[in-house]
C-alpha cells in the first residue's frame, strides 16, 4: 500500500507533510510559535504526527509515545533579553544616607525573567541578601547595605538573564554619599562673653556648603563662606542673656549646630557711695576707701 496522507500538529495548527522524492521523507518547513516554549508543560511544545495509507489505515504518535517521543517535543526560545530599570537611587543622586535602600525591577514578557541570574554588584562587589517579589512579568528587587558607604562616589550594577538564557546587558548608575556632618568652629565671639553694644562681630570656619547664624527666636540669617571662612555681624536682641545658633549645612542636608550664649549689657555701673574711714587722716597713714557700685 501508498501513504496517502502525513499530517503533523503543533500548537493547535495542522501540517500537511510532502513526500521529498530525494530520501523518501515527509517534510514541511513550519514557522515556530513566537512565544517560547519554557512557559509550555514540560518547557516544549508538544508535536503530534499522523500517517494514513491509501487502504484507510492510521498511526498517530505523540510526545508520549514511548518510542518517538524525545523526538516529538519542540523548545522554542526567545531572543529577547530581559528589561532592566534602576528605581532608586536615580543616576548622579548625592544622599546624606549612607545605608540606601537600591530598588529596581527586571521584567521579561515571554520565557520569564530567571529569579538566580538577577544579581547586585556595589563598586565591583557582588552582594547577597537581594529581595526579590514576584510580578506579572518578573521581579521587582530591592537591597540595603548592611555596612554604610563611604562618603563619596559609588556605582551600582544590576544584572539578569531569561530563563531561556539571554542575557542582559548589565544596567549601571552613580550616586555619590555624604553622611559626615560638616565641621563649624566659631573663632569669636566666645561663649558666655558679655557685650555692651547689640552688634557683635563673629568669625570661623567651615567645610559646609551653607552657614546660618540666628539669635533666639528670630528667623535665621544666611551667612556667607569663602574659602571655608566667614565673617559678620549679629545683632542681639535681649537684654542680658541671648541664645545664638550657628548651622552648617553640607551639600546633602547633614547639619552641625553650634551655640553660644552671649549677654548683652547696654547699662553703665552706678555709683551709689563712697566712705573714706578715717576722715581726715594722718600723713602718712593708711585709710580705707569704700564705693558702693550697682549694675
Amino acid at each position: 500500500m501508498a501513504i496517502k496522507q502525513v499530517q503533523a500538529i503543533i500548537n493547535g495548527q495542522t501540517y500537511n507533510l510532502t513526500r521529498n522524492s530525494a530520501n523518501g521523507r515527509y517534510e514541511a518547513t513550519v514557522t515556530a510559535p513566537s512565544v517560547s516554549s519554557y512557559t509550555q508543560s514540560g518547557h516544549y511544545y508538544p508535536v503530534t504526527v499522523k500517517a494514513q495509507d491509501t487502504a484507510g489505515n492510521q498511526v498517530e504518535a505523540d510526545d508520549k509515545d514511548e518510542m518517538l517521543g524525545n523526538s516529538l517535543r519542540l523548545t522554542v526560545m526567545e531572543k529577547v533579553a530581559p528589561v532592566i530599570i534602576i528605581t532608586a537611587p536615580t543616576s548622579g543622586q548625592l544622599m546624606s544616607n549612607n545605608k540606601p535602600k537600591i530598588t529596581w525591577t527586571v521584567t521579561d514578557n515571554d520565557s520569564g525573567v530567571n529569579p538566580d541570574s538577577i544579581k547586585l554588584r556595589i563598586d565591583n562587589d557582588e552582594v547577597s541578601g537581594v529581595s526579590r517579589q514576584s510580578t506579572e512579568d518578573g521581579y521587582t528587587c530591592s537591597y540595603t547595605p548592611a555596612a554604610a558607604l563611604d562618603d563619596g562616589e559609588h556605582t551600582i550594577s544590576v544584572s539578569a538573564s531569561d530563563n531561556d538564557g539571554n542575557a542582559a546587558e548589565p544596567v549601571s548608575l552613580k550616586f555619590r554619599v555624604l553622611a559626615t556632618a560638616p565641621d563649624l568652629s566659631i573663632t569669636e565671639p566666645a561663649n558666655n562673653s558679655y557685650h555692651k553694644a547689640a552688634q557683635v562681630p563673629f568669625s570661623g570656619t567651615t567645610n559646609g556648603a551653607e552657614l546660618t547664624v540666628k539669635v533666639g527666636s528670630g528667623a535665621e540669617q544666611q551667612v556667607s563662606i569663602s574659602g571655608g571662612t566667614f565673617s559678620g555681624t549679629l545683632t542681639l536682641t535681649e537684654e542680658g542673656a541671648n541664645t545664638v545658633e550657628f548651622k552648617a549645612v553640607s551639600e546633602s542636608g547633614v547639619s552641625t549646630t553650634v551655640t553660644r550664649t552671649l549677654y548683652l549689657d547696654t547699662h553703665a555701673p552706678v555709683i551709689q557711695s563712697v566712705t573714706i574711714t578715717p576722715k581726715p587722716v594722718d600723713a602718712g597713714k593708711t585709710y580705707v576707701i569704700s564705693v558702693e557700685v550697682t549694675d
